[in-house]
């Protein structure tokens, strides 16, 4: 199937380490898909959790359908997500024992269904998040002085 990315969750990466990622439908309305397929959809401080065996994403932004009517949901509402009972038993394990969180990483069209990729990961230190940006730095250096070098070969 071919998929189409909607929205990404920009800080996902940096404020979190992701060990392992699902996917997994989201309840919408009619208006909301309207107004995904418009690309009006923020991620950036949006996050997932377990409440009475069920999963749901809060803080999902969609912006209101320009030419909707009463059937307009609120644009932050919470979301259910989809996901088979053997996922949902192992996120509530992981979840409640070991300290990890659930975030949203992207939205995307996969055929004609909206799909969530749900990321379970701890949160880094700021420690952790500076090792990562000197790691990146240094890394595009090393690129630059690779090309420079090839450029005068």
């Amino acid at each position: 199937m071919n998929t189409k990315l909607i929205a990404k969750n920009p800080v996902a990466y940096h404020n979190y380490n992701i060990e392992e990622t699902f996917e997994c439908g989201i309840v919408l309305t009619g208006t909301e898909i309207k107004s995904i397929r418009a690309g009006k959809v923020n991620l950036k401080d949006s996050y997932a959790g377990l409440k009475n065996g069920e999963c749901f994403a809060y803080s999902i932004h969609i912006s209101p359908y320009e030419h909707g009517n009463i059937f307009n949901k609120d644009p932050l509402r919470d979301r259910k997500l989809l996901l088979n009972k053997r996922e949902l038993n192992k996120l509530f394990g992981k979840v409640k024992q070991d300290g990890y969180s659930l975030i949203p990483i992207s939205l995307y069209f996969k055929g004609s269904f909206v799909k969530l990729e749900l990321g379970l990961g701890k949160g880094k230190k700021l420690y952790d998040k500076r090792e990562d940006i000197a790691k990146k730095d240094a890394e595009r250096r090393m690129q630059k002085a690779l090309r420079a070098n090839e450029k005068y070969s």
